[in-house]
């Protein structure tokens, strides 16, 4: 089997004005879908977080894919390297590209390259990464402050018809009390067992007063998560964690950096989280020697591949390291290479972050994959079992086009909201 062609896509799918510590997302969210053409005429998924430099990076890879073997992973990633890192492209003066868009060339190819392999021998992509830890993975609720609107619509439209989680996921969430309303229509749609609340965008306390309102609304034993995105200082986050002593299951990059991270779970005692002060290999050393978090957030965008997410399980069961995965707005083939993987892994034991219900867009046949309980079901088809609507791709990358956006600027949209809006990475 041979690449014969690979084909970049890149999409805008609508998105809600969700708040975080960085601003407001923006009506589309964008990401790259990666197809991979073989000489027998099957094809390959992977999809990526957008932008025109990853784009770019992938288009510059595009003549080292083609022509080669997908099951020789070592011998493509090499040559990607070799290509677009700083090895080969400085002496043929051209870019280097960075960390971040390597990582996700690699990320979109490798998963487009198992999707391939495992339609050649007929076999999903978890037998392929060793086989079932598990046949359902399990999900959690992801709540955001947010803005009226449903996203995708520049002046969010909104459906007063609309009941359950459609109109939650329209309705603005401000406070405590619009928070657990969302979290009760999120969990009544999909079921989800645990919530996340994004924090970050309002004062600590108020946010603190969201998460006791939720542990008073649900079931006593409901895991609770917070994540400030790393905007608290480190006494701010101390006292806010005083606060939620016994009541979160994880305190998910309170305050930045692996040495405030580690000071905040040597005070509190509560576990730490991150997908922001270890996020890569060259984290690892900083993290043993801090001891900065007691789960690390993987994501196989953001690490490098399916491949790479396995190799810091073992890291994480060395070290001690709870493993979970960290979620960016996507559609359904990201989420089924999540599932896949995540089945593969024993010790990945907490609940994955999700954005998929906040997004109403797809680009695979049937539409959007269904949550069972919380969990998805992991497919037993070929490949990652999703297949590509191609009238619905072509309909997203036309908004793509239409949009005009070419990166995520989480600043500028909440500059629209609010002018002269800064982001600070410590606001309290």
């Amino acid at each position: 089997m041979r690449i014969t062609d690979m084909h970049i896509t890149p999409i805008a799918v609508g998105d809600p004005p969700l708040l975080n510590a960085a601003g407001l997302h923006a009506p589309y969210a964008l990401r790259t879908i990666v197809e991979l053409v073989a000489d027998d005429g099957t094809y390959g998924l992977g999809e990526v977080p957008g932008s025109a430099a990853t784009n770019a990076a992938l288009e510059a890879a595009r003549e080292v894919v083609i022509g080669q073997d997908p099951f020789q992973l070592n011998a493509i990633r090499r040559e990607i390297d070799e290509r677009l890192g700083t090895g080969g492209a400085a002496a043929r003066g051209e870019p280097a590209w960075t960390k971040p868009r390597l990582v996700h060339v690699h990320s979109g190819v490798e998963v487009a390259c198992f999707d391939l392999m495992g339609k050649a021998v007929g076999r999903p992509v978890v037998d392929l990464l060793g086989g079932r830890a598990r046949d359902r993975v399990d999900f959690s609720a992801y709540l955001f402050y947010k803005y009226e609107g449903a996203g995708g619509d520049l002046g969010f439209g909104t459906d007063s018809n609309a009941s359950g989680w459609a109109a939650a996921r329209q309705k603005a969430a401000l406070d405590p009390a619009g928070v657990v309303a969302q979290a009760q229509a999120m969990r009544g749609a999909f079921g989800f067992k645990s919530i996340k609340l994004k924090g970050g965008a309002f004062p600590p306390d108020e946010e603190a007063d969201a998460i006791l309102a939720m542990y008073e609304a649900f079931a006593p034993g409901t895991p609770l998560r917070l994540d400030p995105n790393a905007i608290w200082s480190v006494e701010t986050s101390v006292r806010i964690g005083e606060r939620l002593k016994g009541v979160l299951e994880y305190y998910e990059d309170p305050t930045r950096g692996q040495a405030g991270m580690a000071e905040v779970r040597r005070r509190t005692g509560i576990p730490m989280a991150t997908n922001m002060c270890t996020t890569s290999f060259e984290d690892i050393p900083g993290s043993v020697a801090h001891h900065a978090e007691d789960i690390i957030l993987s994501d196989h965008h953001f690490w490098g591949g399916l491949r790479s997410t396995i190799e810091l399980s073992r890291i994480c069961q060395v070290f001690g390291r709870g493993l979970s995965m960290h979620s960016n707005s996507h559609v359904g083939i990201s989420l089924a290479a999540m599932t896949h993987l995540a089945a593969a892994i024993p010790n990945l034991t907490y609940a994955c972050d999700t954005h998929y219900p906040w997004q109403g867009d797809e680009v695979i046949v049937g539409g959007k994959l269904q949550f069972d309980d919380g969990a998805l079901v992991v497919s037993n088809e070929p490949g990652l079992g999703v297949e590509l609507e191609r009238a619905a791709l072509a309909k997203l990358h036309e908004q793509y086009v239409r949009c005009g956006l070419t990166e995520r600027n989480d600043e500028i949209e909440m500059q629209k909201v609010q002018p002269g809006w800064k982001f600070q990475a410590q606001r309290w």
